[in-house]
Formats: structure tokens, C-alpha cells, sequence
């Protein structure tokens, strides 16, 4: 095993967190903020994702294609939550997961309806192609690269919006105290709204990006649904940062043991065994993460009781 290609799987890591927090993020801040368990984030992201695979097919601008998608996933979720969430606020957790399973549903039988059955693709642009080398003869995709630029950008400008704005200090009193909040004047109702569209446009721009990786077909946001739900749990439910140190730790945790466990293994078995039984213990290691995490910290890295 080289370290070359070591550094390689970390900065593929680095980039698989990333997306988890752009997705983790919109998901902390609507629980946080409105209590709501979303479990249809996931298909916002997949909205996210064919809209830029269309987007870009009818333009053939990438560029295009990525603002058809946050205007796409911010549009769904605005109705989404006038619709649809708007009616769950006063209910138990139970009817919103019931409400929000059956909005993936409707999700996907709509987007197959709309879209087709097959797999679109999203081509990485040519300005965006081929590779970098980095500082020690590292050769790594520059579209991957890229992805960890504008995730970090996105983190550094979700921060700044939520501690120095006021937008952003309407959304953390309405985290702490709703009804203080709307005694004060704030409409909750468009507070709410916002957050949903900002959480859904998220989401969306993660799909959008991720969609020139791999193919974009129905279902695609139920997988990256539960790793964000690992993701906010290890980090603490509410807590922007708690999503970005948890969706890292959960990216570099799940590349490296994917990359690490059958090179491992490998030592003792036949390469064959030692490929099977490192991918399967792999597949579980942010599980136990997540386990480890919650016996020390319950409400997790850093959320609040």
C-alpha cells in the first residue's frame, strides 16, 4: 500500500464528507429549527440531481444545470412545507415520519413519471476534466477536487449566515424559543419557509454535484438520506457544526475502512476472502461510530439536551 495513494482515499473521504454535510446541514436546521423529522430530504436531493442532468441537457451549460437544480430543489421545498409540512407542526414525531415517508413516495413515482425509468447522466465539463497534480506528485481528478472547494466555500458561508446575519440570528432564536420569537413580531411562518427552502436547496446542490459522479435514477436519496441521519446524530441534531465535524468523521470513516479493512485482512486470508470480509465490516464501521459517539456523548458531539 503506497502513500499516495492513502492520501488519494483520504481526499476522497474529505470530498464524500462534504456532500454529507451540504445534505446534513439542511436536515440539522429543519429539525432544529421546526422540529420536523424530514425523512424526504433524501428525494429533495434527488430532485436536486435530475434537475441539473436536465438542466444542463437542455442548455448544455453545467454551470446552468447547477442553478436549475437549487432553484428546482428550493421550489419543491417551499411547496413541500406550505403543503405538506405547514400541518405537521403541532403533531407528534410519528405523524411526520408517516407524512414525510409518503412524500418519498410521491417523490419518485413522480420523477419516474416525469423522467423515465432509466438513469440519466450529468457529464463533468471539460474545463472540469482530467487531473491535478498536488504537492507530491499526488495526480487527483480536478472535478473532486472542485467538489471540496465548493464544500468548504458553502460551510464557510453557512457559518457567517448563521452567526453574523440576521437572518441567521432570527433562525437561532427560533431554534431556542419559537413562541419568544413570534411574540416579537418575526413571522414564524416565513422564517419556517425559508429554512425549508434553504435546507431543500442544500440538499439539491449536493444531488447536483454528486450527479456527475455517479448516475442519477429514482432512489438515489434514500442511501445518502440515512448517512446524513448518522451523520446529525454523531454531531448533535441542531448543531451546524455538529454536522460538519460529524459528516467529515463519517466520510474519512467510511472511505478508509472501504480502502484499509480488505489491505488488512489480506494479511491473514486469500485476497478473494479478504475483499468480502473487509467490505462487509467496512459497510458497518460508521454504525459503529455512531454507537461509540452516543455511549460517551448521547445527544452527541455537540448538541444540546
Amino acid at each position: 500500500m503506497s502513500v499516495l495513494l492513502l492520501i488519494e482515499q483520504i481526499l476522497n473521504g474529505l470530498q464524500f464528507g462534504l456532500m454529507l454535510f451540504l445534505i446534513s446541514a439542511g436536515l440539522t436546521l429543519i429539525f432544529g429549527v421546526m422540529g420536523i423529522i424530514n425523512l424526504a430530504h433524501g428525494s429533495l436531493y434527488m430532485v436536486g440531481a435530475f434537475a441539473a442532468a436536465a438542466g444542463a441537457a437542455a442548455t448544455g451549460s453545467f454551470v446552468l444545470g447547477l442553478g436549475a437544480a437549487l432553484m428546482a430543489a428550493a421550489i419543491a421545498g417551499v411547496i413541500v412545507e406550505v403543503l405538506v409540512i405547514r400541518r405537521l407542526y403541532d403533531r407528534d414525531h410519528l405523524d411526520q415520519v408517516l407524512a414525510t415517508f409518503a412524500l418519498i413516495l410521491i417523490f419518485s413515482e413522480g420523477t419516474r413519471w416525469v423522467f423515465g425509468s432509466f438513469p440519466l447522466y450529468l457529464d463533468v465539463p471539460s474545463w472540469l476534466s482530467g487531473a491535478v497534480t498536488l504537492p507530491g506528485g499526488i495526480p487527483y481528478p480536478l472535478y473532486r477536487l472542485t467538489i471540496i472547494g465548493i464544500g468548504l466555500a458553502v460551510a464557510a458561508g453557512l457559518f457567517l449566515l448563521i452567526a453574523k446575519t440576521r437572518v441567521g440570528i432570527r433562525i437561532r432564536a427560533g431554534e431556542s424559543d419559537r413562541e419568544m420569537i413570534a411574540a416579537l413580531g418575526v413571522d414564524i411562518s416565513k422564517l419556517y419557509t425559508l429554512v425549508f427552502a434553504l435546507g431543500a436547496a442544500l440538499a439539491g446542490f449536493a444531488g447536483a454535484l454528486v450527479g456527475a459522479i455517479q448516475s442519477v435514477q429514482v432512489g438515489m436519496g434514500e442511501p445518502m438520506l440515512i448517512l446524513a441521519f448518522v451523520t446529525i446524530v454523531i454531531g448533535g441534531i441542531g448543531s451546524i457544526k455538529g454536522a460538519f465535524v460529524g459528516a467529515i468523521l463519517v466520510g474519512l470513516t467510511d472511505t478508509l475502512g472501504r480502502f484499509l479493512l480488505p489491505v488488512l485482512f489480506g494479511v491473514f486470508m486469500e485476497p478473494s476472502s479478504a475483499t468480502a470480509v473487509g467490505s462487509a465490516l467496512a459497510s458497518m464501521l460508521i454504525y459503529i461510530l455512531m454507537a461509540g459517539v452516543l455511549i460517551f456523548r448521547p445527544t452527541g458531539l455537540y448538541g444540546k439536551a
